[in-house]
């Protein structure tokens, strides 16, 4: 059993932290849209397509740290100090975020209401972007020496963490704007249809490139990938990827509204499957692995039993949520 609690926790915590990627994604992505909508009405509609929804999406997040913390407190002592300027900064977004979000609807002035518009783009695009580069971080490897981090501040500042922080951006606006597809309709759909043209072209070349530079960064990297059986597992990968891109650009031309935001989000999920494939079973790439970082058995075994309560919670009000507030969004609704 010592051995397959931390192999259930990192399941758990990876399921957490695919979640909010997908469901905080999406809304993010409708805040960095703003950049591309200046127009306060469609903006309105915009924000009102993820309101009842946006504040427990990001549940997902508190679980996923939350469970590092408890369960692998090794990884969470190395990554946090490696980390500290990105994840700082991305908290600090997310906060003003979140204020803006509130406080634009009750701006009585017009120049008011432009700030905390300003503010909630830059938010939602300073939180992408910072996760990505911390992404791209942990997969160029982090120094550890004694069960410590033993590197500096701006050990993870390189041109892949860049990349990869970009890459993030643009894939949530992506998922972002295919949401919208889904949820409205008119001008501001049609307008959707045109900016996920352009952003899926974008991000499709961005997957290729960083799934192509991943293996150059470390050795054990190339023999999941290219080696056997670890090939077995990643050839199917750029395939399904493929298969997935074909779907969202049938799905655009027939102008189907569900259909390419399921297929981006296969993308996020192949992309995610391809990431546990050359991370496994590191925690912290290249040396530390679950076993090694994590907590004792007895508090894995006892934080267990009060998940297996909380997730199915968690769930059941997720989904309440979404079949509540299901069906399109139309002007004047939302917020006021």
């Amino acid at each position: 059993m010592a051995y397959w609690l931390p192999v259930i926790w990192a399941g758990l915590i990876a399921v957490a932290v695919l979640a909010y990627v997908l469901l905080d994604g999406f809304d993010l992505g409708v805040g960095i849209l703003f950049a591309v909508e200046h127009d306060p009405a469609e903006r309105d509609l915009m924000v009102a397509s993820i309101a009842p929804v946006w504040d427990g999406n990001e549940t997902w997040l508190v679980l996923g740290g939350g469970g590092l913390f408890a369960v692998f407190p090794m990884a969470y002592g190395i990554v946090m100090p490696a980390f500290y300027p990105l994840i700082i900064t991305m908290l600090m977004a997310l906060v003003f975020r979140g204020v803006a979000f509130e406080f634009r609807f009750r701006a009585v002035r017009a120049g008011s209401r432009i700030w905390w518009d300003r503010t909630f783009l830059a938010g939602s695009a300073v939180a992408a972007l910072c996760q990505g580069m911390v992404l791209g971080g942990l997969l160029q490897g982090v120094r550890v020496a004694h069960g410590q981090y033993a590197g500096g501040w701006f050990d993870w500042a390189s041109g892949f963490t860049f990349l990869c922080g970009i890459a993030v951006v643009l894939g949530y606006a992506l998922l972002g704007a295919t949401w919208l597809i889904w949820r409205i309709e008119g001008r501001l759909q049609r307008a959707m249809r045109r900016h996920a043209h352009v952003l899926g072209l974008a991000v499709l070349g961005l997957i290729g490139v960083v799934s192509l530079w991943t293996p150059l960064l470390n050795p054990a990297f190339r023999a999941r990938w290219f080696g056997f059986p670890g090939i077995l597992l990643t050839s199917p990968v750029p395939v399904l990827v493929a298969l997935a891109a074909w779907g969202f650009w049938r799905g655009l031309r027939r102008q189907a509204e569900l259909t390419p935001f399921l297929c981006v989000i296969a993308w996020f999920v192949l992309s995610y499957a391809g990431l546990g494939i050359s991370l496994w079973p590191m925690i912290v790439p290249p040396s530390v692995t679950i076993w090694q970082a994590a907590s004792p058995p007895a508090s894995q075994g006892f934080l267990l039993v009060g998940a297996s309560v909380l997730l199915p919670i968690i769930l059941a009000y997720t989904g309440f949520a979404y079949w509540v507030f299901r069906g399109k969004v139309r002007p004047g609704e939302g917020y006021h």
